[in-house]
């Protein structure tokens, strides 16, 4: 009887020893570097917000969602579909499920399994091998639950693992969200092309008209006599330079529409966009930069970096627990018997443990060379992370630099335009007039076709910088939103800590 009280008191004396253990972890602790950039922004950068616009700003471009910076109605229904149906997306989406499912598989080693086994063997003995009375062929059936081998995890060796699988389900959560910010500023930058390639075609066509009947023109005052050949024939080249240049134009805006329907991901869209182009305000016009330092916490790819980088450290823990003991529990208990009938009768209970230590002495420097790798992969997460934030910040001040200067520029491009338009219909009624020859009325012509058109572009890319902008900030996509549309999914993951970046 003491020997049986011992046997037992054995196996719960290591469960115990291991559980007090357990919260034993050789990760160095995680400090997150410091920004590699300035505090503050540039002077005249935060700048770029447009003068007269009368919608409030908020403070920080990441409190505000796409579908409140897109004040337009169909093209907040073309990010709505791309965000439903844009595959790019959806494989990121499915990346989420896959690192989570990563998580769950490492996260099972954490805890004993339990397993049912069933089994049985038949063999012949040979004569000499025989017990007396034993008959020349033996039979053994058992059945019953098992344990197999679980690590008690001393050392934090099997946490670890399971934080670094953590940290890399969290990455991929937060490079989904990227993914969507930027498709939300790609569908609108998409957008933003088509309408200005529209707005240049119709453009180019008014301008072809109006080329043709000052060509026809030419052609009667050369009947006439009042109007040399080569006045003619520039008239005819700058007719047939519109004809050139609507077939580019017709060619841009086709290729613009087909770029927005692959990012949209549905076969037609064709309802949702507008017949021709519009003077209503598309976006938001007013974003406040904030400081560099929120870039910290809104930009998902700053926060999947740091993420992984949280990961390298678990890592490092890993390796370190190569180096100490590991010890291994196995057993089971159920029945046994040599005749199938009387497998669960009285008397056949049979149990077994087995704990195994298993002790590094010699490995040919695996250990150590596994260790030196997780601190090198640590050394390049944390340079990953500066870059990142670097990357980060040159993007919004670029973005911050292009809504400063194109918002002046547009207004110059708009007085420039005003001035050709005055210009043009001054030279032509000279020329009407008999005042000017052909020359100057045709440099008029040119004038004021290349101001419209530049006036287009210059207004379709300051829309797109604020688009840049909105995504360079991390605003569009709420994570707290995002959490509770996938909360039935995630049941037994569990939430990221506040510490968590």
């Amino acid at each position: 009887m003491k020997s049986i009280r011992s046997r037992t008191t054995l196996p719960c004396l290591l469960l115990s020893v291991g559980a007090v253990l357990a919260g034993c972890s050789l990760a160095p602790v995680y400090e997150r570097p410091a920004a590699p950039v300035p505090t503050q922004w540039t002077s005249g950068q935060a700048s770029g917000m447009a003068a007269d616009d009368t919608q409030a700003a908020p403070s920080s471009a990441a409190v505000l969602q796409w579908d409140s910076f897109i004040v337009d109605d169909k093209l907040r229904e073309l990010v709505a579909l791309a965000l439903e149906n844009n595959r790019d997306l959806r494989q990121a989406v499915l990346n989420i499920d896959a690192a989570r499912a990563m998580y769950r598989v490492q996260r099972a080693d954490r805890v004993p399994g339990l397993q049912a086994e069933a089994g049985g063997s038949r063999q012949r003995v040979a004569e000499d091998l025989r017990q007396p009375g034993m008959g020349s062929v033996q039979q053994t059936v058992q059945a019953g639950v098992a344990v197999p081998a679980f690590e008690l995890d001393l050392f934090g060796r099997v946490r670890n693992l399971s934080e670094a699988a953590l940290q890399e389900y969290f990455a991929t959560e937060e490079a989904a969200r990227s993914a969507r910010i930027s498709l939300v500023a790609e569908v609108i930058q998409a957008y933003l092309a088509r309408d200005s390639a529209q707005r240049r075609h119709l453009l180019t066509m008014q301008t072809l008209q109006t080329r043709e009947s000052s060509l026809r023109l030419i052609a009667q005052r050369r009947q006439a006599g009042t109007a040399t050949a080569l006045d003619f024939y520039e008239a005819s080249g700058l007719t047939d330079q519109a004809r050139a240049d609507l077939e580019r134009t017709d060619r841009e805006f086709r290729q613009a529409t087909n770029a927005l329907a692959l990012l949209v991901g549905v076969p037609d869209i064709a309802a949702q966009l507008p017949q021709a182009p519009r003077d209503d305000v598309l976006l938001v016009q007013t974003l406040a930069p904030g400081t560099p330092s929120e870039l910290l916490i809104h930009r998902p790819d700053i926060l999947a970096a740091e993420q992984r980088l949280r990961g390298r450290h678990a890592d490092i823990g890993a390796a370190r627990a190569a180096f100490f003991p590991r010890i291994t529990l196995t057993g089971m208990f159920g029945s046994a018997s040599g005749e199938l009938s009387n497998l669960f009768g009285a008397g056949q209970t049979v149990w077994s443990f087995a704990p195994q230590l298993t002790l590094p002495i010699f490995s040919g420097g695996r250990n150590l060379a596994n260790l030196d790798l997780a601190h090198v992969r640590k050394d390049i997460a944390v340079a990953n992370y500066e870059k990142t934030i670097q990357t980060a910040f040159r993007e919004v001040s670029d973005a911050l630099a292009a809504t400063d200067t194109l918002r002046r520029e547009e207004i110059a491009r708009r007085a420039v335009a005003q001035t050709s338009e005055q210009t043009l219909r001054l030279s032509e009624a000279r020329y009407r007039a008999g005042v000017d020859d052909h020359l100057r009325y045709l440099e008029a012509q040119r004038s004021h076709y290349a101001a419209q058109t530049a006036l287009i572009e210059v207004a379709a890319q300051r829309q797109s910088a604020l688009a840049s902008l909105f995504r360079a900030l991390g605003g569009g996509w709420s994570s707290d939103r995002e959490s509770a549309a996938q909360a039935p999914s995630r049941g037994n993951v569990p939430q990221r800590s506040a510490s968590a970046g």
